[in-house]
């Protein structure tokens, strides 16, 4: 139990949590840090984390395909990240990894990285005690598997998503400099080495699905907030 009273594990008290989960290319970064700068909650990024270790790891030479090895680096793994929506950085130890977690190479070993168990167990049990240290009215958590395991309990639990084809357009735009083919399969790959974890393209029960494929990026966020504001205090 944190000063605020809020639980690491649920019930999240009067904090409002959002959970959004979604494939790649749906949308879930940029709308999800949209939607918590309007509503003026805080925003978690929880890939960025399996990011961080998958970057931790190869740093130390780490087979990122050795359930073991990987596991073993968990003690070590000193991992920090803001949840300011404005501006925030990601920490290993006193390494500012912000935009090294995204190189193609970190990007290539990290859905590896996310099927060791002990890994998720231990990145679950810091995304909850990220959450329950807001000291804002509400947090938008974003990732895989929110909605399902994270936070399965959270007032608000949103599962974004889009035709393949839009969110292969959407992400071949934010990839200037790749074919459209190439980002296709990049994307492709991604859901079905994620989907081997977690299901994230189908809404468990008392989730609601925004489906944004015929929405531009302010009407998503306008569905999503509308979502919030629906459910938060039913």
């Amino acid at each position: 139990m944190n000063a605020e009273g809020h639980s690491a594990e649920g019930p999240w008290g009067d904090l409002v949590v959002v959970a959004v989960d979604g494939p790649a290319g749906s949308g879930k970064s940029s709308v999800s840090k949209a939607a918590a700068r309007r509503l003026g909650f805080a925003y978690l990024d929880t890939g960025a984390a399996y990011r961080a270790l998958a970057w931790f790891a190869l740093q130390r030479r780490v087979d990122p395909t050795d359930a073991r090895a990987v596991a073993d680096t968990l003690p070590d793994f000193d991992y920090r990240i803001g949840t300011d929506p404005d501006g925030y950085h990601v920490m290993v130890g006193e390494h500012d990894v912000t935009d090294a977690i995204r190189d193609p190479d970190v990007t290539a070993v990290v859905s590896a990285i996310a099927r060791v168990p002990e890994v998720r167990v231990r990145l679950t049990e810091l995304f909850r005690a990220i959450m329950a240290g807001t000291s804002r009215e509400g947090i938008v958590v974003e990732g895989r598997d929110i909605t399902t395991v994270v936070a399965p309990d959270a007032p608000v639990r949103i599962l974004l998503t889009a035709d393949e084809h839009v969110r292969m357009a959407r992400r071949s735009a934010e990839l200037t400099g790749h074919s459209a083919a190439t980002v296709g399969e990049q994307l492709r790959n991604r859901d079905r080495a994620d989907s081997r974890v977690v299901d994230f393209m189908n809404a468990a029960e008392g989730v609601t699905t925004v489906d944004s494929t015929d929405l531009d990026f302010d009407q998503t966020v306008d569905a999503v907030i509308a979502v919030v504001q629906r459910e938060a205090h039913a």
